[in-house]
């Protein structure tokens, strides 16, 4: 099998949520990319092997394989995918508890998906930002980063169109906005 079709194996695999399966297929895929000289499919399966870890449990492992796929992208200058490994690995960070390094590699994935016009990708990574600082207890922020990451997004879910719908309400109850 070439690379693309054991990741696209692996893809589904995640998706029916077979963890363990899906690792094996990403390394399977990363080690063709590997054989085939793509060292930026390469860095794409360390991130989904990384998000198998994540889905898992197991966050140090998750974070450990990110962080080599960024540097990976950062020397490839591939401001894009560094963002998106960057907004992964706040999600990690996330779940380590280490809620400063999560807002950092948020905001840090946020300014280069603003930067390179990706409002959907902007947009929902200001979601996250605002979901750890409503967690973090700090619900103005909290509602007003997820107001504007819910305006860049497009395509609203019906659980967002019922924030956005609450959000107005709030605003119109306390003048703002």
């Amino acid at each position: 099998m070439t690379g693309n079709e054991l990741k696209d194996q692996g893809i589904k695999q995640f998706m029916q949520k077979d963890y363990e399966a899906a690792a094996r297929t990403f390394q399977q895929a990363l080690d063709a990319y590997h054989g085939e000289g793509q060292h930026d499919m390469v860095g794409e399966m360390q991130t989904n092997i990384g998000l198998v870890h994540k889905a898992l449990g197991e966050n140090q492992q998750a974070l450990d394989l990110m962080q080599q796929a960024l540097a990976t992208f950062q020397t490839q200058g591939d401001a894009l995918r560094a963002a998106k490994v960057l907004g992964n690995m706040g999600g990690v960070y996330v779940a380590l508890g280490d809620k400063e390094q999560a807002h950092t590699c948020f905001r840090s994935a946020a300014d280069v998906f603003e930067e390179l016009g990706e409002k959907k990708l902007y947009g929902e990574t200001l979601l996250a930002m605002g979901d750890l600082q409503v967690k973090e207890g700090k619900l103005l922020a909290g509602a007003a980063t997820y107001e504007v990451g819910l305006e860049n997004i497009g395509e609203l879910t019906a659980t967002q169109k019922v924030l956005k719908g609450l959000v107005g309400l709030r605003n119109k109850i306390t003048g703002g906005g």
